[in-house]
């Protein structure tokens, strides 16, 4: 454990915080958002407080996991009973199961729009999913991304020939010095993210894609933070690759998908040797499988893609008007509100993002960036948490270039929110906000393991799940991928 370091409350108080009068949160303006747009597993979650007391927790961290479903719980309760091996069990929970793996990948097909001949890949994640493609990018042609990219977008490409290009600080101008890039270089993919996990901000992607095309070159596009909140036509935008995680979409068990081009990963080296990926083994050669089972070896995570097929369903029976709807009125509360408080700043990446539309072209998602002058990021993140069971995101969420682009270096707050969120989760947050601004903090916090928490905590944690000291600060973008 490291050394403590103390910071002391500056108000005795331990009351409840209220909001006031202020009219930017009043359900009047925001009818759509008070109720959840979808249910999720949850959503009624008591947690205790710090000071005593407890309250419904408010899940403001939906960019980093997002909570499943209730129907998509509801149909794991279903299958699970036929739970078994896959593709070689002559058994019929076997065969249920193969069943249940296959289909699910022609159900995330239909939801990202992809082309019939489009390959559909299970993976662990996003990041495991950008790896893959890395490793089957052909030839020597450089890739080039940005510097907002999230690391499992960035880190991937750099054991190849790569160009980083330095987003400007408008959408205009840095599909220009894309375009200049294409023009003078020898690159064969732009990969790029289809909205910022750091502000949200939806970048134009179908302009990407036919700049890249233009050139000679393909797209791969990290949609971990645009698959939960937009439809994504991957044939109608043209998008050659497409990767997003399971965890973001409303789904348990890690599961994470690549859609795309099929002769790239047909002659890509395998992702994983071992079973399934083969045609035949010889003691000292092999010949690797063709399609998805090239990629899948070992026992894939059946119940992982058919959770993952099942939240895509819900959401493409969503009627996007409404949804989109309700997910920028509660950003706009969240800006409106924020922006009422001293010292707090909402961080955008480009000046002409046109925050206030909701199409699945433009505007922003479900996540707002902040910083409050004078307050370590860290250490708000631990008193919302402690003090008004808010959870939101503190750090530099796995993007440090893109942070240190945006001058916060030591990072920033982020809160995001969904299908199950609700504006008493956003007066939260502002409550809490201006409370620390106005009035301090209630408790002592100490840093322990890297992270701060109350110097006297007392809440307790589930029997089932014991608080060990010095896990708090541990692996500080695993949630991120």
């Amino acid at each position: 454990m490291s050394t403590p370091v103390v910071v002391q409350s500056s108000s005795p108080s331990n009351q409840a915080s209220a909001f006031g009068s202020s009219p930017l949160l009043s359900p009047a303006n925001y009818p759509d958002s008070v109720r959840p747009f979808a249910d999720v597993i949850g959503a009624e979650l008591i947690t205790p407080l710090a000071g005593g007391g407890e309250v419904r927790y408010a899940n403001l961290d939906y960019a980093a996991s997002a909570p499943a479903l209730t129907e998509v719980a509801a149909y794991l309760n279903e299958v699970l009973p036929y739970y078994a091996s896959v593709h070689r069990g002559a058994g019929y929970a076997s065969q249920v199961s193969t069943s249940l793996y296959e289909n699910a990948r022609g159900i995330v097909r239909e939801f990202v729009g992809a082309r019939p001949d489009d390959e559909v890949i299970f993976t662990r994640n996003t990041t495991d999913s950008l790896n893959l493609l890395a490793s089957s990018v052909p030839g020597s042609g450089e890739v080039l991304y940005l510097d907002i990219e999230h690391h499992a977008n960035l880190l991937p490409w750099q054991a190849r020939p790569h160009r980083s290009v330095v987003a400007a600080r408008t959408l205009a101008e840095t599909l220009e010095r894309v375009r200049a890039w294409l023009k003078a270089g020898e690159i064969s993919l732009v990969a790029v993210t289809g909205a910022s996990n750091i502000t949200g901000e939806i970048l134009p992607i179908t302009e990407l894609a036919a700049l890249a095309h233009e050139h000679g070159a393909r797209i791969a596009v990290d949609a971990a933070q645009l698959a939960p909140h937009r439809r994504i036509d991957v044939a109608g935008a043209g998008i050659d690759y497409l990767a997003f995680s399971g965890h973001k979409l409303y789904a348990p068990f890690g599961a994470g998908i690549l859609v795309g081009r099929r002769d790239w990963l047909d002659e890509g080296r395998p992702h994983l040797a071992g079973g399934g990926a083969v045609r035949e083994v010889r003691l000292d050669s092999v010949a690797w499988a063709d399609g998805p089972a090239r990629h899948e070896a070992g026992s894939p995570n059946v119940l992982g893609a058919a959770t993952l097929a099942k939240a895509a369903q819900v959401i493409s029976s969503l009627d996007e008007s409404a949804w989109h709807r309700h997910e920028q009125q509660l950003r706009s509360a969240l800006v409106d509100g924020l922006s009422t408080i001293e010292g707090v700043t909402v961080h955008r990446l480009f000046e002409d993002s046109d925050l206030g539309a909701s199409t699945a072209s433009r505007g922003a998602v479900g996540i707002v960036n902040f910083s409050i002058a004078g307050h370590d990021a860290g250490l708000t993140a631990a008193y919302l948490s402690a003090e008004h069971g808010v959870g939101l995101r503190d750090g530099r969420f796995c993007a440090h270039p893109a942070l240190r682009r945006l001058g916060l270096p030591s990072g920033s707050l982020r809160a995001s929110f969904g299908l199950g969120s609700r504006l008493d989760d956003v007066e939260r947050l502002v409550a809490g906000v201006r409370e620390l601004v106005e009035r301090g903090l209630r408790l002592d916090y100490r840093i322990d393991a890297g992270r701060w928490v109350p110097a006297q905590d007392g809440r307790p944690f589930p029997v089932w799940a014991p608080n060990t000291p010095g896990t708090a600060g541990a692996a500080p973008c695993v949630a991120e991928d």
